[in-house]
């Protein structure tokens, strides 16, 4: 079935600090929108009135993501019937990259309806881009296993990869589980392979790293419960 309602991915800071990561026409889009479907209702509604503080935050319709189970799904495929312009608003970054929202741009893709993704920090590629390793072959792999082994294993499977394919692999941690995470690599990973610690991406302490593991081994590194993105290239 076509649909004629206009999606509009809409991206957040990463650092509640950096609104002027926000290109200027995120407004314009945001001004268009009639309803939104956010992961977090609360934390989407303060940025709105933080890009545009005339917004009247009662005059849309709001929809929390969540994991896009069947009845958000469902509601929003109906919006989109209805003709309605839908912004969809991720936690921290892009819509659709490491987010929930993926699900509901799946079903309007299905529903042949027009989506509009706009320009805006993602710590992926932001990450990717200062890190110094490949940036023509590389894979996000999301969160490694919690178990210590597999963890481990895991390791040990994207070092291999990334060897064989010349691939920068990029992982993240739970930000309280980091230092452990570190640790790990540290303990696993051959001398040799290079790593890429990027935290707290475009806020005040931002910092980008690129070393060996050897090199890290001598140095003293707390990224405890800081946000952070790991970059691995052997």
């Amino acid at each position: 079935m076509a649909g004629t309602g206009k999606i509009y991915l809409i991206p957040c800071f990463i650092d509640e600090n950096a609104v002027h990561t926000i290109p200027s026409y995120i407004v314009d889009a945001v001004k268009e929108c009639q309803v939104f479907f956010v992961e977090n209702e609360r934390s989407a509604r303060r940025y709105l009135k933080q890009l545009w503080k005339e917004m009247v935050i009662d005059n849309y319709e709001w929809f929390a993501i969540h994991k896009a189970e069947e009845q958000v799904i469902s509601s929003f495929r109906q919006k989109i019937k209805e003709g309605k312009t839908i912004g969809i608003i991720s936690e921290a970054g892009c819509p659709g990259i490491a987010d929930p929202g993926q699900l509901l741009i799946n079903a309007a893709q299905e529903m042949n309806a027009v989506i509009k993704p706009l320009v805006g920090p993602s710590s992926i590629l932001l990450a990717l881009m200062a890190s110094g390793m490949n940036g023509q072959q590389f894979q996000f792999v999301g969160y490694l296993p919690i178990d210590t082994q597999q963890r481990i294993k895991a390791i040990k499977d994207l070092e291999a990869e990334s060897k064989r394919k010349n691939c920068t692999q990029l992982f993240i941690e739970t930000p309280y589980r980091n230092n452990q995470l570190l640790e790990t690599l540290l303990k696993n990973c051959n001398n040799s392979t290079r790593l890429c610690i990027a935290a707290d991406i475009t806020g005040e302490k931002e910092w980008i790293k690129t070393k060996t593991i050897g090199e890290w081994k001598n140095e003293k590194v707390d990224v405890n419960k800081r946000p952070a993105i790991f970059l691995l290239l052997a």
